[in-house]
C-alpha cells in the first residue's frame, strides 16, 4: 500500500463564542478556520485528521503541512508509521508540530481501517471509559466560577478546573469561592496559563494546596525549569508543567531529570501527534509519573486524545475545554459525558468518528494540494 496523495481542504469555523483562557489566549472568538486534512492510498482507504483550533485558524500551519510534509510521505506506505514520524521531525524546522501531529493522526487513521479496529486496540487498550473534567474559560467574577463548578458537580462530573483571571489575589479568591460551593469531596485542579513570577506562584500554591486541589497546572513561564524546581520543593500539590515547553519529545527529558514536574502534559497538536503521545506516555510511566492529556484544539483532535488515553494507564482525566461552541465543530457526533461523568473509548475503526463531510462542503475556503 503507497499513499497516492495528500490535500488539506481549509474551511471555515463560524458562530464561535467571545472566549479568553487567560493572557497567552486572549479574547478570540466569532470566526476561524479548520482544516480537513486527507491521505489517500492505492488500496482505496483515506486517512483524515483536522488541523487548527479556534484560537490558531488552520490556515497559519496548511502551507507548511503542504509543502513540507506531503513530500515525505507522498509515495510511501501510511503503516510504516514510525519512519515517517522521524521523517517528518527531521522537517520541523520547515513545518510546525500541529501539521506533523496532523499527519500523524492521519497515518494512524488509515491503519485503524486498514485492521479493521479503534486505534485504542492497535495501540493496546487500557480500559474502555475515562472520567471528565470540565475545563473552565476566564470567567467575571468568583460566583461565577463558583456556580459553573456547582453545575456540573450537580451532573455527574467529578472534577473541574480553573483558568482563573491570572491575578493573584483574585485567583485564590476564585479558588476559595468554588471550593466553597462544590464542597471537600470534589475534584479541582488550577490552571494558571504561565501567568505568575516565582513568589506568586508559590503564594497561589499555598493557597490552593490548603483548599486541597488535585494540581497545579503552569503556574510559571513555559520555559521557566530554574523556578519551577525551586517552586516544586516547597509544595506538596503536583506540579502539571511541559504543556508548551520549547520542543518536542526529547524535550521531556530535562524536566525529569531537573524533577521540575510532578506530571508531564501535551496532546496531538501541540506534541506532534500519536505517536508522539504514546512515546510520552511510556516515558512518564517509566518514572512513576502521570501524563495527562491536554485538550486538542478540535474535536477530531479530542478523539485522537482520546484513543490515546484509552490505551495508557498514567492518565486520569479527559479534559473538556469550555464553552463547547469554542471547542466543539466538524463533527456529525462529539464527544459526549454520560450520567456518571465518563467519557467511552471509541469502537469504530481508525479514529471512529463521523465527519461532517457536508458541513465541510458548505463552508469550504480552499483547497490546498
Amino acid at each position: 500500500m503507497k499513499i497516492t496523495d495528500v490535500t488539506l481542504t481549509l474551511f471555515a469555523w463560524r458562530g464561535i463564542p467571545p472566549t479568553q483562557y487567560g493572557r497567552h489566549s486572549g479574547r478570540f472568538g466569532g470566526e476561524s478556520q479548520l482544516g480537513l486534512l486527507t491521505v489517500k492510498t492505492d488500496a482505496a482507504v483515506e486517512g483524515h485528521a483536522f488541523l487548527g483550533s479556534a484560537m490558531r485558524g488552520a490556515h497559519l500551519d496548511a502551507t507548511s503541512l503542504v509543502q513540507s510534509l506531503k513530500p515525505v510521505v507522498l509515495g510511501q506506505d501510511p503503516l510504516e508509521r514510525e519512519r515517517l514520524y522521524q521523517a517528518m521531525w527531521q522537517r520541523s524546522r520547515a513545518t510546525t508540530f500541529r501539521a506533523i501531529g496532523a499527519m500523524d493522526v492521519a497515518l494512524w487513521d488509515i491503519a485503524g481501517k486498514v485492521a479493521g479496529l479503534p486505534i485504542h486496540r492497535l495501540l493496546g487498550s487500557y480500559r474502555d471509559r475515562v472520567p471528565a473534567y470540565a475545563s473552565s474559560a476566564v470567567l467575571p467574577s468568583p460566583q461565577a466560577y463558583a456556580e459553573e463548578a456547582e453545575r456540573f458537580r450537580a451532573a455527574g462530573w467529578t472534577a473541574y478546573k480553573i483558568h482563573p483571571p491570572t491575578d493573584p489575589a483574585a485567583d485564590i479568591e476564585v479558588c476559595r469561592a468554588v471550593r466553597k460551593a462544590v464542597g471537600d469531596g470534589f475534584t479541582l485542579m488550577l490552571d494558571s496559563t504561565w501567568a505568575y513570577d516565582y513568589p506568586a506562584a508559590l503564594r497561589v500554591g499555598q493557597a490552593i494546596e490548603e483548599l486541597g486541589f488535585y494540581w497545579y497546572e503552569d503556574p510559571l513561564a513555559d520555559d521557566d525549569l530554574y523556578n519551577y524546581v525551586k517552586l516544586k520543593a516547597q509544595l506538596h500539590i503536583p506540579i502539571l508543567a511541559t504543556e508548551y515547553s520549547p520542543g518536542g519529545f526529547t524535550a521531556f527529558a530535562p524536566w525529569i531529570m531537573a524533577r521540575a514536574t510532578d506530571f508531564l502534559r501535551g496532546d496531538v497538536a501541540v506534541k506532534g501527534g500519536i505517536t508522539s503521545l504514546v512515546k510520552t506516555a511510556h516515558l512518564a510511566e517509566a518514572f512513576h509519573m502521570n501524563f495527562e492529556v491536554h485538550h486538542g484544539g478540535n474535536s477530531l483532535n479530542n478523539v485522537a486524545n482520546l484513543h490515546v488515553i484509552m490505551a495508557i494507564r498514567n492518565c486520569e482525566f479527559f479534559e473538556v475545554l469550555l464553552p463547547p461552541g469554542a471547542q466543539q465543530y466538524g463533527l456529525v457526533r462529539d464527544i459526549g459525558v454520560d450520567a456518571d461523568g465518563l467519557v467511552r473509548a471509541p469502537d469504530g475503526p481508525g479514529l471512529g468518528a463521523e465527519i461532517d463531510f457536508d458541513l465541510v462542503r458548505r463552508n469550504t475556503l480552499a483547497v490546498l494540494s
